[in-house]
């Protein structure tokens, strides 16, 4: 399996959608009941979208939250967990907001599920607390709540991307 991460393509929606559908099924397993959604509706609502394998196994989406990047959802199919391909797709998002010079990333995810909150701590994401929410996280956050998502205790997070393009141009002096 190629761990190439690539630009969607119109031809990966059929395969996309079906990862959406099987990693939410992990919930299930922490005892989440997740209402359900439209995969399609999130890729035309992204700005840009990410993906990996052939055919795809895991993708990204991300859009652009109060002059942040950020990161609308992130999903591997479960077959394919714990293969660092979740990695490799944070990767690439952290690349994107780098090229777009955006000073941050942000999400919001479950605050107690082990490959939401606690893993996108290991990678350098904290908890954003609401005071320092802008209008569009807050709305993100609201749209959220009204859609059911908030069927566990959540939490906005955020990466900054200052550190890493210190490491970036670091590396092109070295």
């Amino acid at each position: 399996m190629s761990r190439e991460v690539r630009p969607f393509r119109t031809s990966d929606l059929e395969t996309l959608v079906e990862v959406s559908i099987a990693a939410d099924t992990l919930f299930a397993e922490h005892g989440l009941l997740l209402p359900p959604d439209d995969p399609a509706q999130t890729v035309r609502e992204a700005e840009h979208v990410f993906v990996t394998g052939e055919p795809v196994v895991g993708f990204t989406t991300v859009t652009t939250v109060d002059g942040n990047l950020h990161l609308a959802q992130l999903s591997v199919h479960p077959k394919h967990g714990r293969q660092g391909l979740g990695g490799l797709l944070l990767d690439a998002v952290v690349r994107h907001g780098l090229s777009r010079g955006l000073p941050a990333i942000t999400l919001t995810t479950f605050r107690d599920v082990p490959f939401n909150a606690p893993w996108y701590r290991a990678r350098g994401f904290a908890d954003l607390d609401r005071s320092q929410w802008g209008p569009d996280l807050q709305r993100v956050w609201q749209e959220e709540a009204e859609a059911g998502v908030e069927v566990a205790p959540r939490i906005a997070m955020s990466r900054p991307l200052a550190d890493h393009r210190a490491e970036a141009e670091q590396e092109v002096l070295a």
